[in-house]
């Protein structure tokens, strides 16, 4: 999808179809709603009387112009609410505005930039929000599957005032960037597991940085089983070596300096739960246990492509979970990379001991600060549903930055607590820590897990199982992937940048 701007009147806007807005309990429109309504001679307001529209957020209705506009139809879109409007009520109505042009095989659309006027949203921030819930609203994965083209391809954002004709074009530019990123996360996680193992995995991130022309701002490393045996990351190890296909510890670094920041993401390509085999129904679903991965290298292409100067690291440890003669078993003993030693309680508490060395990894490069992102827990799912992630953390101005980044955002995060209680449980009567410490308060005791590996730096955990495959249709999410964490995670880069 392309996006264009354009410094002239809605009315005389040449295209398939047009969008205007109208917030609920407005009863006669004004602004380019209302000249749109004079042109189509009242056509709007007497949708409003009839009760046709009635501006509840996300609701549409067309109006073909016959002949009275240059373009063929106008879009109206809700708008909800005025006070309890922002960036994401914007999100939500640029992807339902722009799902119905696509329902009118609408190519061109032009559309004034929701919240910029009347709405008092920033124009930048409104267009960057428009942007991103029109990209992600029409997000298809069709690798396997013939599919109609995308439509609308292109996109107009007409605005008359030259001043934020300019801050728009900024915010457009962001917005296509953060969008597309997030949809590369989608795409690998969509990805089935036979076509993304984890040397699969690394490939396709080197594509991606070629891809984007990012070779020079991006450095990538890749170790293999032999490496990883030599930094003794025996807890990754352990969940890899019951797998054919080989485990991959992937580094990708951009700038020159010591990170100032590491992002690590969960990377199991397929978790069958190893020898704690998982139940049959839902399985297939675990392809989705890479997402962390793919969430971190969107994330990291996004701020490279937006030129963001921050010194990050990313750490994407890519191993599957499989059962076989070589797999761990239950009450088998490792050791991680910093001398921990682990009793395993359960083979599906793979992901936590791959962050294990990841954060020990981090650790030893000097990373002050170290946020990971992970499908990790089924009772994250059992506390939020599909609506919210997990935050937890050993530093509590750092927890917040990442739930102010959330809302910033618009994905919705939420803190659970880190009592000292808490450690208690994870602590093995064999070895200095157990992997899993059953059921209750499960984020938590996997949390306070991974907390034993930090030693310096502050630490930051982001549970987001549950969150990471949608199995419903709604605003800009379609059913699948959801790329959910990486508006989140380049917000919070983008504090700590200064930007």
């Amino acid at each position: 999808m392309k996006f264009k701007t354009a410094g002239q009147s809605i009315v005389d806007f040449r295209g398939d179809a047009v969008i205007v807005n109208l917030f609920e309990g407005v009863k006669k429109p004004g602004g380019a709603t209302g000249a749109v309504d004079k042109a189509l001679a009242g056509a709007i307001t007497r949708a409003i009387h009839r009760g046709e529209l009635s501006g509840k957020l996300g609701e549409t209705l067309t109006i073909h112009t016959l002949g009275r506009m240059p373009c063929d139809a106008v879009i109206i879109v809700g708008l909800g609410q005025a006070d309890a409007f922002g960036a994401e009520e914007i999100r939500r109505a640029s992807a339902a505005a722009i799902n119905q042009a696509g329902r009118l095989k609408a190519h061109t659309v032009g559309t004034i930039v929701h919240g910029a006027g009347i709405g008092g949203v920033e124009p930048e921030i409104a267009a960057r929000a428009l942007t991103e819930g029109a990209i992600l609203a029409r997000y298809r994965f069709t690798n396997y599957k013939k599919a109609d083209p995308t439509s609308p391809d292109t996109v107009v954002v007409i605005e008359r005032e030259p001043l934020k004709l300019k801050m728009i074009s900024r915010g457009i530019e962001t917005g296509q960037v953060l969008a597309e990123s997030q949809n590369i996360a989608r795409d690998l996680t969509n990805e089935p597991a036979n076509n993304l193992t984890p040397e699969k995995f690394d490939r396709r991130i080197r594509d991606l940085i070629a891809q984007y022309g990012l070779t020079r701002q991006i450095t990538h490393a890749a170790y293999g089983p032999k490496d990883i045996k030599a930094l003794k990351m025996g807890a990754l190890w352990s969940v890899a070596q019951g797998s054919e296909n080989e485990p991959r510890f992937i580094v990708l670094t951009m700038g020159r300096k010591r990170p100032r920041l590491c992002l690590i993401g969960k990377t199991v390509t397929f978790d069958s739960g190893g020898i704690s085999l998982k139940q049959a129904e839902g399985m297939g679903r675990m392809k989705g246990d890479m997402s962390g991965g793919g969430i971190v290298v969107a994330t990291l292409i996004a701020l490279a492509r937006a030129r963001i100067g921050l010194d990050v690291m990313v750490i994407v440890p890519a191993v599957e979970n499989l059962p076989s003669g070589r797999a761990s078993r239950p009450g088998d003993v490792v050791t991680a990379m910093d001398g921990t030693t682990i009793e395993i309680i359960s083979t599906d508490a793979e992901g936590r001991m791959t962050l294990a060395d990841a954060i020990c990894y981090a650790e030893r490069s000097g990373a002050p600060l170290i946020v990971d992102i992970a499908t990790l827990t089924g009772g994250a799912m059992v506390a939020f549903g599909d609506v919210a992630s997990a935050v937890m953390g050993n530093d509590q101005p750092t927890v917040e930055a990442i739930l102010s980044a959330a809302t910033a955002a618009g994905e919705r995060m939420w803190q659970l607590p880190m009592f000292p209680e808490y450690d208690e449980k994870v602590k093995s009567d064999i070895a200095d820590l157990k992997n899993s410490a059953g059921r209750e308060g499960s984020p938590i005791t996997a949390g306070s897990f991974l907390k034993a590996f930090t030693k310096d730096a502050r630490w930051v955990h982001i549970d987001i199982a549950g969150r990471e495959i949608s199995e419903r249709e709604q605003f800009y999410q379609p059913k699948g992937a959801t790329g959910h964490g990486v508006r989140t995670l380049f917000e919070f880069c983008r504090s700590l940048a200064g930007r």
